[in-house]
């Protein structure tokens, strides 16, 4: 029976590398007091345990969980990895833990004091990234489609099948500011990669004008007596207002593309 240790495991921030965590916890018949990546500055006294990353530990953990237990759980499992849950790693190793021994009923545990936690999690992940489907307001730069995010969870991936299917046809950069991760897409090749800072380019005169009359549209059709700030607010988060276009200021609407090479201002980690 594995028991509680005093030990806290050091991974590299990858979903693989949570799942060699997983198999560690497994072999060593212990469960870490905590789960932290690389980013961490660690100031406790305890002791830490290195966890490298092995595709092939990794891949055992990963094909036994849809095979164990059910596809459900290992979506959810993906799911729960990317959204802003401060100890996410280590509710997914107790999560699946649970779910190993009790099966697909493990969702249905919402009780629990490792499944709800988990869940609400998700659903938070799921509401930012269906609110970003119709937030997001790209600019056209350079022939190409550009866009500028702040979100809490990392959505990219949840984000990435519905633009792709949207605009098929199109170049477009969707980054994630937060995470400093961009989803880069043309014509049926997509990929998420680190981005160290963008830039966002200023704009062309066409482009100007379409954000100006964007934002004239979106002024004129309220209705000025029955305006209400909470209501908005509760419906459009003010956190997402930033990045939105019909909430920028006149001097961010015109700002004008400097003459020079046709290249985003990206820089690659």
């Amino acid at each position: 029976m594995s028991a509680t240790a005093d030990v806290i495991y050091n991974y590299d921030g990858s979903f693989e590398g949570l799942l060699c965590c997983v198999f560690e916890s497994y072999d060593k018949k212990e469960i870490p007091l905590a789960i932290i990546g690389p980013d961490y500055r660690q100031s406790m006294l305890l002791a830490g345990k290195d966890i490298l990353t092995d595709p092939m530990k990794a891949k055992r953990v990963q094909s036994s969980i849809p095979k164990k237990i059910s596809y459900e759980v290992y979506e959810f499992v993906c799911q729960a990895f990317l959204t802003c849950f401060p100890e996410k790693e280590l509710y997914i190793l107790l999560f699946l833990r649970q779910a190993y021994k009790c099966g697909p009923q493990i969702m249905n545990r919402l009780t629990d004091e490792v499944v709800y936690p988990l869940y609400k999690a998700v659903q938070h992940l799921q509401k930012e990234s269906h609110l970003l489907k119709g937030f997001i307001r790209f600019s056209v730069a350079n022939q190409v489609l550009i866009s500028e995010i702040g979100p809490k969870n990392f959505v990219l991936p949840l984000l990435k099948q519905h633009f792709m299917e949207r605009y098929p046809e199109e170049r477009f950069l969707i980054y994630d500011k937060t995470h400093q991760m961009g989803l880069l897409y043309q014509p049926y090749q997509s990929r998420i990669v680190p981005i160290d800072a963008l830039e966002m380019p200023e704009f062309d005169e066409t482009e100007i004008q379409f954000r100006q009359l964007w934002k004239l549209f979106y002024d004129t059709i309220e209705i000025k007596g029955r305006h209400n700030e909470k209501c908005r607010m509760t419906q459009m988060p003010k956190r997402y207002w930033d990045y939105m276009t019909e909430f920028q200021s006149a001097p961010m609407l015109r700002r004008k593309i400097p003459k020079g090479p046709e290249k985003l201002p990206v820089k690659y980690k």
